[in-house]
């Protein structure tokens, strides 16, 4: 049984990761925000009384289920936007830019040059996950990001392994020959 201490440095240490986990997911930085505060608080209204070795499996469920249920809300208010907009006279003026804004660590150790290039190598990776298909790029987050195994990844994606198999296989494919589009090598 965990204490509130444990359950509050575990969410310290996975805040970051889970933000940019659910920015890639949804395109959406102030959705993003939205959507870690639930999780967060789901995970501590209903399994603050876990074992904390439980919290983070625990956590990625809640976390994919929930970037699930944004997805779900967005289909149905789409629909009734369009239904709606079809019916009513007027121009939409929505603005469908999306950006994801790269919030990078300041590192005294590098120089501003490095700091530029490496800046510049993160924006170029970012860009080549946003274009993955959403399962790939959820496989490839949590096996290469989240550093889970391959058990665990199939546990939260609710999938097989094999299938967890295909899709970091497939989506690191992409992302090697996008990033080599670009002019990134393994140099």
């Amino acid at each position: 049984m965990a204490n509130p201490s444990e359950l509050a440095q575990f969410l310290a240490e996975v805040e970051r990761r889970a933000y940019r986990q659910a920015a890639f997911a949804v395109h959406d930085e102030q959705a993003a925000l939205d959507i870690v505060q639930d999780s967060m608080m789901k995970l501590a209204e209903k399994y603050s009384a876990n074992p904390s070795t439980e919290y983070p499996m625990l956590f990625q469920r809640i976390l994919q289920n929930t970037i699930r249920d944004y997805y779900r809300r967005q289909k149905v208010r789409n629909f009734w936007v369009t239904a709606v907009s079809y019916f009513s006279s007027g121009s939409d003026d929505q603005d469908d830019e999306e950006s994801l804004e790269h919030v990078q660590p300041a590192d005294e150790k590098d120089s501003p040059v490095n700091a530029l290039i490496t800046g510049k190598n993160i924006a170029l990776i970012e860009k080549a996950l946003e274009k993955l298909p959403a399962r790939q790029r959820e496989a490839f987050l949590l096996r290469y990001w989240e550093d889970m195994d391959i058990a665990e990844t199939a546990t939260v994606m609710g999938c097989s392994q094999g299938s967890v198999k295909t899709h970091c296989s497939r989506a690191v494919h992409a992302l090697a020959v996008a990033l080599q589009d670009k002019g990134m090598t393994d140099e």
